[in-house]
């Protein structure tokens, strides 16, 4: 075992903030900070210096399992899994055809293992039911740049750019405990004269930062943005000539903001029109100006609308590709930007295009030597998928992913995935999904395998194996070689991640998220390189991608829209959004409404930090927190069982009473399982064109429950 540190990335998180592993003489690893890395500056949350607790044999899976004739999971050889993997899958392929046969990928796998399950999906199963829990993350945002910028990157600029602009409006993010190394940036934004806009239905850790707090009523987030871009026309502050030069489609926008004048945005979302106003001024008034969203407004049934209108509230006032200026979207997911990049999503083909572009298609058929008709179209979005299960997709493979505790809907998704005909889950533990699986194979983690990620900034960063994984565990690549061989496809499936990602290079090449001149080579000497990356110059042929350098180095783009939008005119479009209720509205049944969110101790379905000690000890459990008012209504106290009903389910865990947040909602942290498991409420109304479910509030009543 090798006794120098090794400087890698941290799992969690889309900060993906630098650290460095040590192996210790008694077989452990340490966590040691890494300060030459520009997101975290050697800073790490509680997540990131626990990480290497998860490495632990008697925290892991470190054997496959396989469900006995009396229907527990024992321990298996590989041969035994694998068998009855590519048995159970093949036999539902020709039993019913290739879509009864799906797929589900997480945000937490690197480039390669994405690409490589996508491909696999699509030329060994030849199935188009794959897709991603990164479905649940960005992808309303991702949406609403296209629409707009004709691109989507999660940030358009670096962080660091954060500090330089003169405000910064921060839309339904809690970073101070999603992201904590990233507050320090909004700091310095302070220092520097700037100020921080925080919009949010509670007075969270991040709001107490913030120069102006706005608490508007959870799925309201539409209409403010559409009544502060009404008061930037109403008051003159629209930048004439950027609109005029740079983008298009302004007068139905237009149109659409007028009708939202404030005082009818003051009764939506209960934010004064005083309040608005100095929102507009604050905004306005300094040479450059940002606005960052996140889960809240995202996940909505309209949460495409609600970004797009955020989107035109920065166009109309020309804070769009112009330096220390933008709209950028805070991705969650360790690699929820890479994850859909390059083929995981349900509707794309690596180096972000399109699956039911032809040109797309014959592109990547010919780096995977295969037919473009043999490809399958786009299949079922995330929810979609898992909806389907037990009747149209009768076998599922699952990677990385807890949709037992993440989905919404979860008591019903539960049943879905208890219908199956077969299950397999490759995980790192034995997470509440992979319980009910037919097979389980354990796979390596982040400090035991070489890859890369996209962290939320577009920087493609390379994860160093620092430690060798126990015996009898396998990568995720070298499961899919073995199913793919087992299948029928001995070859196009390395185990090597470099061999892959050369792969990847070329694939992606002339896409929009181009990574043909980013080499293993250039982010091991390198702090990372932004997409996109192409191979110079222009036209080099496919053997100059096929290894080692780009035949010239690109700088990579860490600033985008600059000169340009990505459209084909160049310009940024407008697009006109109104705003509507959310899926469900409070009524005599269901009068309070639920939003959720995250605690800073624990990450996702909590599948891994929930095995923490230290970061159990900090966040043991669920709560339901709750205004003075509404609990006095209920006549609960702090700690009181309190269940929460909506029209999907019940859950129940301990009041935690605060004024920081509205008498008419209740919020629930999502990391857990069992009766507090917040999404057994949640709502599953899809975003029309995202296909984002409504995480973000339904109806609910509350009562109380006896000791």
């Amino acid at each position: 075992m090798q006794n120098t540190a090794t400087p890698t990335h941290c799992p969690y998180c889309a900060l993906q903030c630098g650290m460095n592993l040590t192996p210790a003489p008694d077989g452990t690893v340490e966590v040691g900070e890494r300060a030459d890395f520009p997101v975290n500056r050697g800073a790490l949350c509680g997540k990131g210096r626990t990480a290497a607790s998860v490495l632990a044999r008697n925290v892991r899976l470190t054997s496959p399992l396989v469900r006995d004739e009396g229907g527990t999971l024992v321990p298996a050889s590989w041969d035994e899994a694998l068998e009855k993997i590519a048995a159970g899958l093949g036999r539902t392929r020709a039993e019913h055809g290739p879509d009864a046969v799906g797929v589900f990928g997480g945000g937490g796998l690197t480039n390669e293992k994405a690409y490589t399950l996508g491909k696999f999906a699509r030329v060994v199963l030849g199935t188009s039911q794959i897709d991603y829990n990164g479905r649940f993350c960005m992808s309303s945002a991702a949406a609403a740049g296209i629409k707009a910028f004709g691109l989507d990157r999660g940030l358009p600029f670096p962080l660091e750019d954060i500090p330089k602009s003169g405000c910064v409006i921060l839309v339904g993010s809690n970073l101070a405990e999603t992201m904590p190394p990233s507050l320090r940036f909004f700091t310095e934004l302070k220092e520097n004269g700037g100020t921080l806009i925080v919009i949010d239905p509670r007075r969270t850790k991040t709001a107490e930062q913030a120069d102006l707090h706005l608490a508007p009523r959870p799925g309201t987030d539409l209409a403010l943005a559409l009544g502060l871009l009404h008061l930037v026309i109403a008051e003159g502050r629209v930048d004439e000539e950027y609109v005029r030069d740079r983008t298009s489609g302004w007068e139905d926008a237009r149109a659409a903001a007028m009708a939202h004048w404030p005082e009818y945005v003051e009764r939506i979302t209960g934010v004064s029109v005083p309040r608005l106003r100095e929102v507009v001024r604050l905004f306005c008034e300094p040479e450059s100006a940002m606005v960052l969203t996140a889960r809240g407004p995202e996940q909505q049934s309209k949460g495409t609308d609600t970004v797009g209108a955020w989107i035109n509230l920065c166009l109309a006032t020309g804070r769009a590709g112009r330096p220390r200026s933008g709209y950028g979207c805070l991705t969650g997911q360790g690699n929820g930007q890479g994850g859909r990049e390059h083929g995981q999503k349900a509707d794309q083909l690596p180096g972000y295009r399109k699956l039911d572009d032809p040109a797309a298609r014959a592109h990547v058929a010919e780096v995977w030597g295969v037919d473009p008709d043999s490809l399958p179209g786009p299949g079922r979005s995330a929810y979609e998928l898992l909806d389907a299960l037990g009747t149209d997709i009768r076998s599922l493979l699952l990677m990385a992913s807890n949709p037992v505790v993440s989905a919404p809907r979860a008591a019903h998704i539960e049943e879905r995935i208890r219908s199956l005909d077969f299950l397999a889950v490759c995980d790192v533990v034995l997470s509440e999904t992979a319980e009910l699986a037919d097979v389980v194979l354990p796979v390596t983690q982040w400090a035991e395998e070489t890859g890369t990620t996209t962290n939320l900034e577009g920087r493609v960063l390379l994860r160093r194996r620092a430690i060798t994984p126990p015996e009898g565990i396998r990568s995720d690549l070298e499961v899919l070689h073995e199913l793919a061989a087992r299948l029928g496809a001995e070859k196009g499936f390395p185990t090597d991640p470099e061999e892959v990602f050369e792969e990847l290079r070329r694939a992606s090449a002339g896409g929009a998220a181009d990574y043909s001149g980013i080499t293993y080579r250039r982010l091991a000497e390198e702090n990372g390189v932004f997409w996109p990356c192409p191979a110079e110059p222009a036209g080099a042929d496919e053997d100059a991608l096929g290894g080692g350098e780009a035949p010239a180095a690109h700088p990579g783009t860490p600033r985008l829209f600059l000169d340009r939008f990505a459209t084909p005119d160049g310009r940024a479009r407008f697009v006109p959004v109104s705003h509507r209720a959310t899926a469900e509205e409070p009524d005599e049944e269901y009068p309070v409404l639920l939003t959720t969110g995250r605690v800073v101790a624990q990450y996702q379905s909590g599948a891994q930090t929930r095995r923490v000690a230290e970061l159990n000890a900090a966040a043991p459990g669920p709560f339901v927190e709750l205004h003075p008012r509404l609990a006095a209504r209920l006549g609960a106290s702090e700690g009181d069982p309190v269940a929460v009903v909506s029209r999907r389910g019940r859950a129940v865990a301990p009041a935690r009473i605060t004024h920081a947040i509205r008498p008419d909602t209740v919020f629930m942290p999502f990391h857990w399982a069992g009766e507090g498991r917040a999404n057994t409420l949640t709502n599953p109304a899809l975003d029309p064109t995202s296909r984002m479910p409504e995480f973000k509030t339904c109806a609910v009543r509350l009562e109380t429950v006896e000791r």
